[in-house]
């Protein structure tokens, strides 16, 4: 959430025209790329000028849990979002920052084979779970869904592409044989600004057969 500088940090403030409350668990940071400069990474928005909500951040914890098959252990803060987990501690950059609050699904990856927002998830929720990121889906893209969104070229800047395939494995791994309204309800959380969305619902129809055709072998 980025907000207007403001004088004070109190509990209620004004600035201008705009009035907001912290909510809790979280804190002000001021914009200051001299100082703040580390933080531009996780917090892409600071400019100058303007004061952010941040996290509050606790006391770093392990948590243990495994990422596609590998076991791995994090010693960071447990409200830090999975996330920043996978991407700044793990260096899995497939997952991607999209809105920061579960609205666009660029962040989505699979939580015990369920689809989950990673951008609103704290690390502690995975503790001894299994996550699934882009990277794990396999390992030399032959994933029916690779292989359909490259067959038909579905990415135009790509940015959402990751998520939009994790969301669609969710639904294959439930429904093999979508309709076109099965596919819009399963996707409809997640948002391509290029509007790619004709050749996602070809390609997962396209994925759909060639599942189903590798499973006829």
């Amino acid at each position: 959430m980025r907000l207007r500088a403001c004088q004070s940090h109190s509990e209620k403030d004004h600035c201008g025209l705009l009035r907001f409350v912290i909510p809790r668990g979280f804190r002000l940071q001021a914009s200051n790329l001299g100082k703040n400069r580390h933080n531009l990474r996780v917090y892409n928005l600071i400019q100058p000028g303007n004061t952010f909500l941040v996290p509050d951040r606790g006391r770093p914890q392990v948590t243990r849990f495994h990422v596609n098959g590998k076991p791995v252990e994090v010693d960071v803060d447990p409200a830090t979002p999975l996330l920043w987990v996978l991407r700044d501690s793990l260096g899995m950059t497939g997952t991607k920052f999209g809105c920061g609050m579960a609205l666009c699904g660029a962040c989505t990856v699979h939580l015990d084979g369920k689809a989950l927002r990673s951008c609103v998830a704290p690390v502690s929720r995975v503790e001894g779970k299994r996550v699934t990121t882009i990277e794990g889906l396999s390992i030399n893209l032959t994933h029916p869904l690779q292989r359909a969104w490259i067959e038909l070229d579905v990415p135009q800047c790509g940015y959402c592409q990751s998520g939009q395939i994790m969301s669609a494995a969710v639904l294959l791994a439930e429904n093999l044989k979508p309709s076109d309204e099965d596919i819009d309800e399963a996707m409809g959380g997640n948002i391509c600004r290029c509007g790619t969305y004709p050749r996602i619902r070809k390609a997962i129809h396209r994925a759909s057969e060639l599942a189903n055709a590798g499973r006829a072998k």
